[in-house]
């Protein structure tokens, strides 16, 4: 069976971004300049050739798509979605850490420390691992390659921090907006059952 390629990759700006904010479920646009920015990106790098497109429902990310790839309709997946930051939702790490004395702990990733009304750290990868593993499952059973992943950069994080090669932290897969890493998973790897080991089966690179 041939490797499966998954492309995984940040939308592009926001206003929130550019203010510094965390945004997470708010469904926020692309800024004038994210849209340049994406615009300009497409023409500079190379984009891995695109088949088939899985997307947040957020409009960042479907909007991000339509830009990259307008002749791609993207299958959407509630599971994509950015960590729901609860009352952290449209503050500044200043703020955050001036009014919210939970801020600093979950910061730090803590797993059990969850925003006011939000997720937890923990809740957030549970929920991110269970959609790339049906993802994964799911495009091996179709055959299909060259796919991808557009989403927000925390589901980025949790999906490469937990699957990705080399092993590293979280934050050290912080992806630029408009970029990401190709992911190459071992489909017999994966189908022998070595779930608990996909480390071994997926390598990311960088891309754009």
């Amino acid at each position: 069976m041939k490797t499966l390629r998954l492309h995984l990759l940040r939308h592009g700006l926001t206003q929130g971004n550019l203010d510094g904010l965390y945004i997470g479920h708010t469904d926020v646009p692309l800024c004038e300049q994210g849209r340049e920015q994406l615009l300009q990106m497409k023409k500079n790098y190379v984009y891995p050739t695109c088949k088939f497109i899985i997307s947040s429902p957020l409009k960042r990310c479907l909007e991000t798509a339509e830009l990259l790839f307008p002749d791609v309709k993207p299958l959407v997946m509630e599971g994509l979605i950015e960590c729901d930051f609860g009352a952290f939702d449209g503050r500044s790490a200043a703020e955050l850490h001036e009014k919210q004395p939970l801020f600093d702990r979950w910061l730090t990733g803590d797993p059990e420390v969850e925003p006011p009304f939000g997720e937890s750290n923990a809740a957030f990868a549970k929920r991110v691992c269970e959609t790339f593993r049906k993802i994964v499952e799911g495009l091996l059973k179709t055959g299909a390659d060259d796919v991808y992943i557009i989403t927000h950069g925390g589901v980025l994080l949790a999906i490469l921090s937990n699957f990705g090669i080399p092993e590293a932290a979280p934050t050290d897969w912080l992806t630029p907006s408009g970029c990401g890493y190709t992911m190459r998973i071992d489909p017999t790897l994966w189908m022998a059952g070595q779930r608990e080991r996909l480390r071994l089966c997926a390598e990311a690179s960088a891309f754009a």
